[in-house]
C-alpha cells in the first residue's frame, strides 16, 4: 500500500500549489495522456507527482486500472489498455509500477501499487490507454498542478460553435460564438487573448479546412445584450494541434461576473467550408487552395473523408509508406482536400492495399503545409510494401445527412428498407424508394449517407421486412447513382414526378451494409506477358459458342472454318478488407451442361477491343465458373476451393487465376483489321457485388495487330495513369 507521504509546496508563475494529502490521505496527483500516433482520448498514461510528470509501469497493469485512469480524466469508461510503450517511450521518473486497481477508486493514487518512484521497470514498458470517447456530464477537471513550462492539456466535456438565431438554418454553420462544457456548463471564451492559431483548430475540429475573418459588429452587439459566463481560462494552440484537447491551457482569467473580459468580448469563430460542402460555388474551399490539378486522393474508405493516401507523381498515382506516418501529416492531407483536420492516421493499409509505386515514404510536416507533397520525404521506399500503404479518417462538417434517410425493420441497424424524408403538400413525411433500377450504387449511397459504410447488396423486394406503414408509399423513383453522391438525393432521379409502376410495399428499396468490403484488382503485368494469338477450328468451340464467346459471324461460320483468338491470362487479386462473395447462393447458380460447370456470376468479366477513339470492335466476357483462391500471401489460408460443388470467392490477400488456355478467355478477333486499338478489362462491370474501389477494376492497353501477330504493351489500371495518350 502506499505510505503518507510529506508535503511539498510549489510555487509556479501563476499557480501555488500544495502537494499534500487530500482529507482520505491519498497524494493529489494529476493525469494526461501523451504520446504518438493517437487521439486525444488514448495514448500513454502519465503521471504529475512531486513537481514532475512520470510514467506508469505496465507490471500487473490491469483494465480496472484502466478503467480508474479514464474516469480521472473524465471519460465515462475504458476501451481498453495496451503494454510495451504502444504510444512511444515516455521520459523522466516512473512514478508507479505494480499497480493493483479493483476499478471503483476515485484516483489511481488510491490503487495499490509499490509506492511512488518505486520501481524497476524501463520506459519501454510504458503503460497506454484507450478512454470511450464521451466525457462524464458535469465532470469537474483539476487544473491546479502541472502547470509549468510544458503546461497542461485543455480538457472539457465538449465543445460547440453557437450560431446566432439569423445562421441557425444555414448547414453546415460555419460561424459563431465558440462555447466550452464544463462543469456541466456552457461558457464562452475571452477573445483577449485568443489567436488565428486557435481559431484554425477549431475550424479543423469541425470539418473545415481553415478559419477566415468575419464581421465583429453584429457580434458586439449581440455580446452586449447577452447574459455571459466565461470560462476561467485562455487557450493557446500552435495551429497544428488536431483537436482543441491537444491545445495547451493557458493562464487563468479572474472571473467577475459581468465585469470579466471587459476589454474584449466572447470569442467568435468563423471557418471556411471545403468545396464538397460549401454552400455554392463561388465561396469556400477555392479561396483556401486553389488547386488546379489534385495531387492527393483518398481511395477505398467507406465514408466521406477517409480513405488510402494516394499522391500523384509523374503522371502515376502512387501511395503513401506508414513509416513515421502520424496525425500531424494526416491533417495535411484531410485540410488539403477540403476536409478538417483528421480524426486517425492510420497504418498498415488499414482502408484496404493500393497498386503502383509507393511514392513517399518517412513523411514529416510541420502541419501548415498546403499540400502533403510540400512535406519532406524519403524518396527511397525500399523496403516498402502495399502492406504499409498509409490511411488517414478526417473530421467532416455535420450536415444532418442520416437525419433525411433511414433504414426500417431490418434485423439489425445495418439493413432494412430505405426510406426517406420528402416534401408533399408542404410538409415533410416519410416514404419509400423505387425499386426498379435499384443497385449496388444506390445502396452504396444509401450507405454512407448513414454512416454505415459499404453496401453489402441491394434489394429490389422487402416484403420481408415490416417497415413503418405509414411510409407505404413511393415518394422517390427512377435513381440512378454513380457512386460519388453524398446523399440519395444527389442522385439523379424523377424529382417530384414519380413513375413506379410495381409500387412501394413489397417492392421498395432495401439496402444491407458493412464495415469492410473487397477490393478485385488484376495484374497488368501478367495480361501483358500472356498475350497471344491462335487460330481454332469451328468443331473444337462449340461449347464456347454456346456461352456466347465468339463473334456473332461464327453463327454462320462453317464447323471446319478456323477463328482467331486473343488469348491471356487474367490474374485478379483482392486487395480489400473482406473476402469477394458471388451474390447469388448456390441454390440459384446456372448449371451449363456443355462445360459441366456452374456459373455463379453469368457476367465476371467483360473483354473489348476498342478503337483508339473508343469505338467497340470486339468483345468477350468471362462468367464466374470458379471462383477460388488460386495462390495466396505467404501466411494467408485459402479458403475457396470450385472441387465438388464448393463455395466460391476469393480471401483478402489471395487472387484467381484464369489461365490463357480456358475456354472463352479471349477475344474473338476474325472479323477485326489490322491496326493499333486498345484492350481493355473490366471486372464485376455489372456492380454486382459491392467493392471498397470500382476505379481500379478497369485495365487498359495499346495493342497492335498487324494480321499475324498481336503486341499488347503500356497496360495500366483504371486511373493509375493520369495522361491521356493510353
Amino acid at each position: 500500500m502506499l505510505r503518507p507521504v510529506a508535503v511539498y509546496c510549489l510555487l509556479f508563475t501563476l499557480w501555488t500549489w500544495c502537494e499534500a494529502q487530500s482529507d482520505s490521505g491519498t497524494p493529489v496527483i494529476q493525469l494526461r495522456l501523451a504520446g504518438e500516433k493517437r487521439k486525444h482520448y488514448e495514448g500513454r498514461v502519465e503521471v504529475f507527482y512531486n513537481g514532475e510528470w512520470g510514467t506508469v509501469c505496465d507490471d500487473d497493469f490491469s483494465f480496472s486500472a484502466a478503467q480508474v485512469v479514464c474516469r480521472e480524466l473524465g471519460f465515462i469508461d475504458a476501451e481498453s489498455w495496451s503494454p510495451s510503450a504502444k504510444y512511444g517511450k515516455g521520459e523522466g521518473r516512473i512514478w508507479l509500477d505494480n499497480v493493483h486497481c479493483s476499478g471503483g477508486e476515485k484516483s489511481l493514487a488510491q490503487c495499490e501499487s509499490n509506492g511512488f518512484g518505486v520501481s524497476d521497470c524501463k520506459h519501454s514498458e510504458d503503460v497506454g490507454v484507450v478512454c470511450t470517447q464521451k466525457r462524464i456530464p458535469g465532470f469537474k477537471f483539476i487544473r491546479t498542478q502541472g502547470n509549468g513550462e510544458e503546461g497542461v492539456n485543455v480538457q472539457v466535456e465538449d465543445v460547440r460553435i453557437r450560431a446566432t438565431y439569423s445562421q441557425r438554418k444555414r448547414i453546415p454553420i460555419t460561424e459563431g460564438f465558440l462555447e466550452v462544457k464544463d462543469g456541466g456548463k456552457w461558457r464562452q471564451i475571452c477573445n483577449r487573448d485568443w489567436t488565428e492559431m486557435n481559431s484554425r483548430v477549431i475550424c479543423g475540429m469541425y470539418g473545415f479546412p481553415g478559419e477566415k475573418r468575419f464581421n465583429t459588429r453584429p457580434y458586439k452587439l449581440l455580446a452586449t445584450r447577452r447574459k455571459k459566463n466565461y470560462w476561467g481560462f485562455s487557450v493557446n494552440c500552435t495551429g497544428n494541434e488536431a483537436d482543441l484537447s491537444d491545445c495547451k491551457l493557458g493562464h487563468e482569467i479572474e472571473l467577475k461576473g459581468n465585469s470579466t473580459c471587459q476589454e474584449g468580448m466572447p470569442v467568435v469563430i468563423s471557418c471556411i467550408p471545403g468545396r464538397a460542402f460549401a454552400p455554392s460555388v463561388s465561396t469556400g474551399f477555392r479561396k483556401a487552395y486553389r488547386i488546379e490539378q489534385p495531387l492527393v486522393r483518398l481511395r477505398g474508405g467507406a465514408m466521406i473523408g477517409e480513405g488510402r493516401v494516394e499522391v500523384l507523381k509523374n503522371g502515376e498515382w502512387g501511395t503513401v509508406c506508414d513509416d513515421n506516418w502520424n496525425i500531424r501529416a494526416a491533417t495535411v492531407v484531410c485540410r488539403e482536400l477540403g476536409f478538417g483536420s483528421a480524426k486517425e492516421a492510420l497504418t498498415g493499409a488499414r482502408m484496404g492495399q493500393g497498386i503502383g509505386p509507393v511514392h513517399m515514404n518517412e513523411v514529416e510536416c510541420s502541419g501548415f503545409e498546403k499540400s502533403l507533397t510540400e512535406c519532406y520525404f524519403n524518396r527511397d521506399a525500399l523496403g516498402c510494401s502495399h502492406e504499409e500503404d498509409a490511411a488517414v479518417k478526417c473530421n467532416v462538417p455535420a450536415m444532418g445527412f442520416h437525419n433525411r434517410l433511414r433504414l426500417s425493420g431490418g434485423r439489425n441497424p445495418y439493413e432494412g428498407r430505405v426510406e426517406v424524408l420528402a416534401e408533399r403538400n408542404g410538409s415533410l413525411v416519410w416514404g419509400t424508394v423505387c425499386s426498379e433500377s435499384w443497385g449496388t450504387m444506390e445502396a452504396m449511397v444509401v450507405c454512407k449517407q448513414l454512416g454505415l459504410g459499404f453496401a453489402s447488396h441491394a434489394f429490389q423486394e422487402t416484403w420481408y421486412w415490416q417497415g413503418d406503414s405509414s411510409a407505404d408509399n413511393v415518394v422517390m423513383s427512377g435513381v440512378r447513382c454513380s457512386g460519388t453522391e453524398l446523399t440519395l438525393d444527389q442522385c439523379l432521379h424523377h424529382g417530384k414526378h414519380i413513375d413506379c409502376p410495381k409500387g412501394g410495399g413489397r417492392f421498395a428499396a432495401g439496402v444491407s451494409c458493412t464495415q469492410t468490403a473487397p477490393d478485385l484488382v488484376l495484374s497488368s503485368q501478367v495480361v501483358e506477358q500472356t498475350s497471344y494469338l491462335e487460330d481454332r477450328p469451328m468443331y473444337a468451340l462449340q461449347c464456347a459458342q454456346e456461352e456466347r464467346c465468339l463473334s456473332s459471324s461464327a453463327d454462320k461460320a462453317d464447323s471446319t472454318s478456323y477463328r482467331r483468338l486473343f488469348r491471356f491470362s487474367s490474374q485478379i487479386h483482392n486487395n480489400g478488407q473482406s473476402d469477394f462473395r458471388p451474390r447469388a447462393g448456390h441454390q440459384s447458380w446456372i448449371w451449363h451442361e456443355c462445360h459441366r460447370h456452374f456459373h455463379s456470376m453469368e457476367v465476371f468479366t467483360h473483354y473489348d477491343l476498342l478503337s483508339l477513339n473508343g469505338t467497340k470492335v470486339a468483345e468477350g466476357h468471362k462468367a464466374s465458373f470458379c471462383l477460388e483462391d488460386t495462390h495466396c500471401d505467404e501466411g494467408i489460408q485459402k479458403r475457396y476451393e470450385c472441387a465438388n460443388f464448393g463455395a466460391q470467392g476469393i480471401t483478402v490477400g489471395c487472387w484467381d487465376t484464369y489461365r490463357h488456355d480456358i475456354d472463352c478467355q479471349w477475344i474473338d478477333i476474325t472479323d477485326v483489321l489490322p491496326g493499333d486499338y486498345i484492350f481493355q478489362v473490366v471486372i464485376n462491370p455489372n456492380y454486382e457485388v459491392a467493392e471498397s474501389d470500382y476505379t481500379n477494376n478497369i485495365m487498359k492497353c495499346r495493342c497492335r495487330y498487324d494480321g499475324h501477330r498481336i503486341w499488347t504493351y503500356n497496360c495500366h489500371i483504371g486511373e493509375n495513369r493520369n495522361t491521356q495518350e493510353d
